[in-house]
Parts: structure tokens; C-alpha cells; sequence
């Protein structure tokens, strides 16, 4: 079913108001871009597609995927494949942007398990969401482009405290990274298929990042392949920022990182030429192998290095 115009109006302006903060907090975006610009890879910004961004959530009552999937459904993306993540105790989703929404990112969001956490974890972790006592997305008027984009970047629970913050660290990065981050956008990615000649394969492109000095996740390798081989993925490694936690205490955090992706045409499109490609061409969806490496671009072991 094709999204109307005016959600569609509403979901760009959503999609904006996440960009601008995520560029604000991240300088490796515009770092990056204006690298892209000093090498003429690109003439805008503008020309960047974006493949996909990612969110992190907490599977607790009235939160998690649950609640949070309503916003992007409601504006016409489908909820695809799901993906676990057994080491990590992580459930996801991909959804599929809205049709004729003219290359809008698709949308991968993970939950934590937290009932799979330590009794300790657990408790820290309910400390904080059990004071939210109802589904939130509820009371959101979806179609109000500046309400949902407040609540994307809003506290859902009280400042935690640096404590808190370095016993769920322990034993789950991941957690530490939603207690404090919430909502905030974890990454977005640059489609390196569509560059120009020289930059348009992840090995190309890698190498121009590191030849600019850009630190990349290693973990895993630096590139991340599919099994198929027609997903090729690389992410920066998350910048670390300064947090101000529960009685102004401040402590380094590591914050949003920057991802890339190639996805190569599928054999059955191999003769078609350049200019006759679309997304409908190339190798759709995620692949758990590669995702479970990327998501340790906020991890100590890539941010320590």
C-alpha cells in the first residue's frame, strides 16, 4: 500500500530532525562528507544515499521493539526479517522503507533481552524504565513531525548515574550504551554503490577512509562480508564524548559511529547496465554475521584501541 503524501511529508521531516542532532553529535559525519566533497566524490551532501540507520532499545514493558516500531509503521515501513543475536542478548528487525518513498533509509532496530541479564543488571535497569507505566508512542500524535521528533531525543527515564552506568558496562556494553543514549540515532549509512568510479566498492572506499586518517571498527575485519557475498559492510569507530550523568557527574562515553555499505547486484541483474540499477537490483536485507560485528563500534574493544 502506498504511504500518503503528507506522512510521507511527516516522516522526512522525522528522518531531518534525527540527521541534524546525530550530525551535531557525531563529527565523523561531517568529516567524512567534506572529505568526500575535498576529493570530489561528490559535488552535495545531498548525493549521499542513505542505506539504512539503526536504533537501540530495551526490552522491558511498555518499551522495546514494541513500542517503538509503531512510529516508522505508522508512516508505511514494513517489518521484515528478524535477526538474534544470542551472545549478546539481542533480538532485531529490518523494515523496509514506505513504497514510492523515493530511497527513504531502511530502518534496523535491535532490542536487548534484558530478562536474560543478571539479577543485578536486571534490577539496575527496571530501577530506571519501571517508571514508565505505559506505552509512550501511545500518547504521541504520529502525525506531528516536531512531537515525534522531540520524543526521539527525549529522557524516557531519569539521568542515570555513573555507578549504574559501570556495572551494566560489565556485562553488557550494550545496555550502558541504551541507559544513557536512549533513542538517540546509533548510526546511519553512506550506500557506497552509488559513487563514482574508484569509490564505489567497500574496499575502495575503506581505503580512502584510512587514508584520511578515519579509525574503523576492526572487529571481525575491517570489511564484513556475507556468506553470499553480496553484502559488504565497514563502520567508523564511536567517537567517545563527554556524558553528564545523575548528580553532575561527568564520565567518557562512547557515543554514534558512521556505517558503510555495498551491496552488489544480484546474479540475475548482472547484465543490465549502471544507469538501469535500483535497489530492487541489489542484495536486500541484513546479515546477522556482519551486524553482530558492527555493533561493537561502540564497544571498549574498538574504542580502547
Amino acid at each position: 500500500m502506498t504511504t500518503s503524501p503528507s506522512k510521507l511529508h511527516t516522516l522526512e521531516a522525522v528522518l531531518e530532525g534525527l540527521m541534524s542532532r546525530y550530525r551535531e553529535r557525531v563529527p565523523d559525519v561531517g568529516g567524512i562528507i567534506d572529505a568526500m566533497l575535498d576529493e570530489e566524490i561528490i559535488d552535495s551532501a545531498d548525493e549521499i544515499e542513505n542505506d539504512h540507520i539503526a536504533f537501540r532499545t530495551m526490552g522491558v514493558p511498555n518499551l522495546g521493539l514494541a513500542s517503538f516500531e509503531k512510529i516508522f509503521l505508522h508512516y508505511g515501513y514494513e517489518k521484515r526479517d528478524p535477526y538474534n543475536f544470542a551472545e549478546k542478548k539481542l533480538s532485531a528487525y529490518w523494515y523496509a522503507p514506505p513504497a514510492g518513498s523515493n530511497n527513504l533509509p531502511r530502518i534496523f532496530a535491535s532490542e536487548l533481552r534484558v530478562h536474560d541479564l543478571s539479577e543485578e543488571a536486571q534490577r539496575i535497569i527496571h530501577k530506571y524504565t519501571d517508571n514508565v507505566t505505559s506505552d509512550p508512542v501511545d500518547a504521541l500524535d504520529l502525525d506531528d513531525a516536531a512531537a515525534v521528533d522531540q520524543f526521539l531525543h527525549q529522557p524516557l527515564w531519569q539521568m542515570p548515574t555513573v555507578d549504574d552506568y559501570k556495572t551494566l558496562m560489565a556485562e553488557s556494553e550494550y545496555a550502558a550504551w541504551v541507559i544513557y543514549n536512549r533513542y538517540y540515532l546509533n548510526h546511519f549509512t553512506i550506500s557506497v554503490h552509488n559513487l563514482e568510479p574508484g569509490f564505489g566498492t567497500i574496499d575502495e572506499f575503506v581505503e580512502f577512509l584510512q587514508n584520511r586518517g578515519f579509525k574503523l571498527n576492526s572487529s571481525g575485519g575491517v570489511i564484513k562480508v556475507s556468506p553470499d557475498g553480496g553484502l559488504r559492510q565497514a563502520s567508523t569507530v564511536a567517537q567517545m564524548i563527554d556524558a553528564e550523568f545523575a548528580n553532575g557527574e561527568t564520565f567518557r562515553i562512547a557515543g554514534s559511529y558512521v556505517e558503510f555499505a555495498e551491496r552488489r547486484v544480484l546474479p540475475q541483474f548482472a547484465d543490465l547496465p549502471a544507469s538501469g540499477l535500483g535497489r530492487e537490483h541489489r542484495r536486500e536485507g541484513f546479515e546477522a554475521g556482519n551486524a553482530d560485528k558492527i555493533f561493537e563500534s561502540t564497544f571498549t574493544t574498538q574504542t580502547g584501541r
